[in-house]
């Protein structure tokens, strides 16, 4: 490992400052004159994996810290932060001691690929960027993981975990199948071009997700709910992250999950039975495309290339509203129709999924407190959002709006 003193002191002790973009920019100048190939990478490397050691025992899981490495350095640290995550794993022996959802972010992430030790190295390489730009890159990111805010753990830290075990083949298969169904029924409202279809194929598959969880509760009615209650962590990207936040909440409650957000992070939290919380996120994703896809078009009806921020943001929270709407006419819909097939009073039934998931959510989220924004509405936006969710063809890909 090359010594340099200075760096290391930068790096391994004072790295906190680095978070300010300013002051990174400012230390990568420095460093790109005295140091211009990047002959401090070890250092760098280990900086970095030591940083990302602190994050994990804040909270923070895989995806947390690539989106919060896009969000507050920029999409350029991505791949650094992915090559991190990817020699941490082999360091830690994740694959076989990591609990299995962090292994799925891994493997989501592209973590589980074959990784160069030398991770700062590699990448300078295979991104050629300018050394002030790398530099820049490698410090603000190093500050980031230092600055990282402490969240509530979910999944067991590296520190936490056991020995290594060997991992069932297979899951949930009726999970699976439903999920399987409910893609089938978004993919085909998106490519649908009449609204009026595209509607009725969105209510089919909050339906489906109604009649399921209903029959998973009358086919296991001896099972404290509280058993399955899981958790899962849903990444908003800006802009207008608090009326995307309205909009998975809207689908959330749809679901009977419950949603608790960093706002400062854009990290919201689902807290629900794992097939509902499941479905809540693949519902969102959809909705999220066509969001974008209905702003666009109202931007057009309007004859102007780009609407005003208050537009967009009411236009949002517009949709969100309409869109819970119908999913909680769909949903009445399948439960009036389950119970009058299975002859029973489903009430007590969902009332104890409810509970269980409030008492999960309390339990996990100690700290938690509702909030409402108290921003203006653009009256505009807002009802050109409800139009646009009465037309909402739902896709399966991932979009964010400008």
């Amino acid at each position: 490992m090359t010594h340099d003193p200075w760096l290391a002191d930068l790096l391994l002790d004072r790295g906190g400052a680095l978070a300010d973009a300013d002051v990174a920019q400012t230390v990568a100048a420095t460093l790109a004159t005295r140091d211009p190939s990047l002959t401090g990478h070890e250092l760098a490397t280990q900086a970095l994996l030591d940083a990302l050691e602190q994050t994990w025992e804040r909270g923070w899981q895989p995806a947390d810290v690539v989106h919060n490495a896009r969000r507050a350095v920029t999409a350029g640290a991505v791949p650094l932060a992915v090559a991190l995550i990817g020699e941490h794993a082999r360091r830690s022996d994740a694959v076989s001691r990591a609990p299995d959802a962090w292994v799925d972010q891994l493997r989501e992430l592209g973590a589980l690929a074959p990784v160069d030790p030398a991770v700062v190295r590699t990448w300078y390489l295979s991104e050629r960027r300018p050394p002030v730009e790398a530099w820049r890159i490698v410090l603000q990111l190093v500050g980031v993981l230092r600055c990282a805010a402490r969240i509530e753990t979910l999944l067991p830290p590296p520190s936490r975990w056991g020995s290594p075990r060997s991992r069932p083949a297979g899951g949930a298969a009726g999970d699976e199948r439903v999920l399987r169904r409910i893609r089938g029924l978004l993919a085909k409202a998106e490519s649908t071009e009449f609204p009026e279809e595209a509607e009725a194929l969105t209510a089919k598959a909050q339906e489906l997700m109604t009649r399921y969880a209903v029959d998973a509760a009358l086919l296991d009615p001896g099972t404290s709910p509280t058993d399955g209650v899981g958790t899962r962590r849903v990444h908003v990207a800006d802009p207008y992250v608090r009326a995307k936040m309205q909009l998975l909440a809207a689908v959330a409650e749809a679901n009977d999950v419950r949603l608790v957000w960093y706002s400062s992070l854009g990290i919201a939290n689902l807290v629900g039975l794992p097939a509902d919380v499941a479905a809540v996120e693949l519902l969102f994703t959809s909705l999220l495309l066509q969001v974008a896809q209905a702003l666009a078009a109202a931007e057009r009806a309007q004859g102007r290339r780009s609407a005003s921020r208050s537009f967009r943001r009411s236009f949002l929270l517009g949709y969100a509203h309409r869109i819970g709407e119908r999913l909680q006419t769909a949903r009445q819909r399948a439960t009036a129709q389950a119970a009058a097939e299975h002859g029973v009073d489903l009430l007590p039934v969902l009332r104890s999924r409810r509970e269980a998931v409030e008492k999960a959510t309390a339990e996990l989220f100690p700290r938690v407190r509702t909030s409402r924004s108290r921003a203006s509405v653009d009256a505009g936006g807002w009802y050109a959002g409800r139009q646009a969710a009465e037309r909402a063809d739902v896709g399966h890909r991932r979009s964010s709006l400008r």
